[in-house]
């Protein structure tokens, strides 16, 4: 598909943004998977309890149809999202408010569109960031959730950077048990392990290779191992918010994944905040920032938002 524009907006042929409109429910088992995924002691949000931060990434999947699937298991670009023609892809962060409130059971209308696309050259070549905003409007046609998500697409790994057999480290086959462990004070240990990214790309929709196929993710996109979804360690450090339950009420995330994890890395989770904002970053054994989210909190509290603490 040919591509026009200006360097930093291109225009694809054949390719407009449009806005897509669903119906969906919010389904209470995928809710109660992400709780057991996590096995963090907290209880498990029934029908009719408000959703937490960022859970609808889990409770309303978008499930595409087989026959859409490209080879890295993502669909193929060029109806919704525009056929940049770069075949790798990182959740790269976002912004999510919380203007409402969405309870485990409702009946939503999510409303998505491609915001912008920005042809940039970077470091390791030509990347494409893309913009899609989302609103989810609660069953009284309020605005519940505003989201705007970017994501990143580069260029694929050298052929140098590509090795015809890497061995997965041990660390990797290790039974993690729950991987949010407590270490410190406002710190815990992130662990992870092939069964706990099969667990989450399962409960999420997600059937990118580079989280479950070993041989794909290490000898075609040329990683040292399994690739830990950004959207799980975005949950997860937001999940440390609601084990401290400190009475305050998330009403702004903001969330950036600048590394990748791999499976089997050493990380921890660290929270640091006031009672007005908090931030917490996923660190790597040797100190860098993985990921890291700012939490904005309301200067209020409700009933149904003090049951996200």
């Amino acid at each position: 598909m040919t591509m026009t524009g200006t360097a930093d907006t291109p225009v694809f042929e054949g390719w407009t943004a449009h806005t897509v409109t669903t119906e969906e429910v919010v389904d209470a088992g995928r809710v109660r998977a992400l709780a057991h995924l996590f096995d963090d002691g907290l209880p498990v949000p029934q029908i009719g309890d408000p959703l937490p931060p960022l859970w609808h990434w889990v409770a309303l999947p978008e499930w595409s149809v087989s026959s859409s699937l490209g080879l890295d298991g993502h669909p193929r670009l060029g109806s919704f999202l525009p056929p940049v023609g770069l075949p790798r892809r990182m959740f790269a962060g976002g912004t999510v408010s919380f203007p409402g409130t969405i309870r485990v059971g409702d009946t939503i209308t999510r409303e998505s569109t491609v915001e912008s696309v920005t042809d940039k050259t970077g470091r390791s070549g030509r990347l494409v960031i893309v913009v899609v905003a989302t609103t989810l409007y609660a069953p009284d046609g309020t605005a519940a959730v505003r989201e705007k998500q970017n994501l990143i697409y580069r260029e694929a790994a050298p052929v140098s950077a590509q090795p015809a057999a890497d061995p997965a480290p041990a660390s990797a086959f290790v039974p993690i048990g729950s991987p949010i462990v407590p270490s410190e004070t406002r710190r815990w240990d992130f662990l992870t392990d092939p069964t706990l990214l099969m667990r989450f790309s399962a409960a999420t929709a997600n059937a990118h290779r580079i989280h479950y196929d070993w041989p794909y993710a290490t000898r075609v996109e040329g990683y040292p191992g399994l690739v830990v979804h950004g959207p799980l360690m975005t949950l997860s450090l937001a999940e440390t918010h609601r084990l401290l339950a400190d009475g305050t009420v998330v009403d702004t995330v903001s969330h950036r994944n600048s590394k990748p994890l791999f499976c089997g890395d050493d990380a921890a989770l660290v929270y640091s905040g006031t009672g007005i904002d908090a931030r917490v970053e996923l660190v790597g054994a040797g100190g860098d920032v993985h990921t890291a989210i700012d939490l904005a909190f309301a200067t209020g509290t409700t009933t149904d938002q003090g049951a996200w603490s």
